[in-house]
């Protein structure tokens, strides 16, 4: 099996494909540093696009859009894309108890009341996560068909679109 693998960080792309490597055996594993919004990488190129934790660093509506219609010409026809992303809640009231104090409680666990406000703080000023509703219906806006949730809980879901 072929995989591409691209990431902002050497760091991360050198321990990605030491795992792939570990279990890819008679396949290859190409390493792409860089955007992945701007990989030399041919239309309908993959089979399979995995995006992991990686769409909430997106910006504005038009760069999302974008970049799910690049992604959507990227695969092969039968090709999927499967996602891991952070996400937000439509209703104001929800986002607020699930993102605040739910999440803001997960995160005070891991450390302290500071670290929580430094990921929050961080997220406001690099992150634009969008709602699960919101990207579902992108998916299909820009061509995906069998749209589906795998998981959701709480501030982060998996989900797959398929290219027919």
């Amino acid at each position: 099996m072929h995989i591409t693998l691209s990431d902002l960080s050497q760091p991360m792309l050198d321990k990605a494909k030491e795992r792939v490597d570990a279990i890819n055996k008679g396949g290859s594993c190409q390493t792409i540093k860089g955007d992945f919004r701007t990989l030399p990488v041919a239309d309908e190129s993959f089979d399979v696009i995995i995006a992991t934790a990686t769409l909430h660093h997106l910006r504005d509506d038009a760069d999302w859009e974008d970049t799910f219609a690049m992604l959507y010409r990227k695969l092969k026809k039968g090709g999927s894309i499967w996602i891991f992303d952070l996400i937000t809640q439509n209703a104001n009231a929800l986002q607020e108890f699930i993102y605040k104090v739910r999440y803001g409680d997960y995160l005070t666990s891991l450390k302290d009341e500071a670290y929580r406000d430094h990921v929050f703080d961080y997220i406001d000023k690099e992150d634009s996560p969008r709602s699960l509703m919101y990207q579902l219906d992108l998916l299909r806006k820009v061509g995906f068909s069998k749209v589906d949730i795998l998981h959701k809980n709480l501030s982060f879901a998996s989900f797959v679109g398929g290219k027919e």
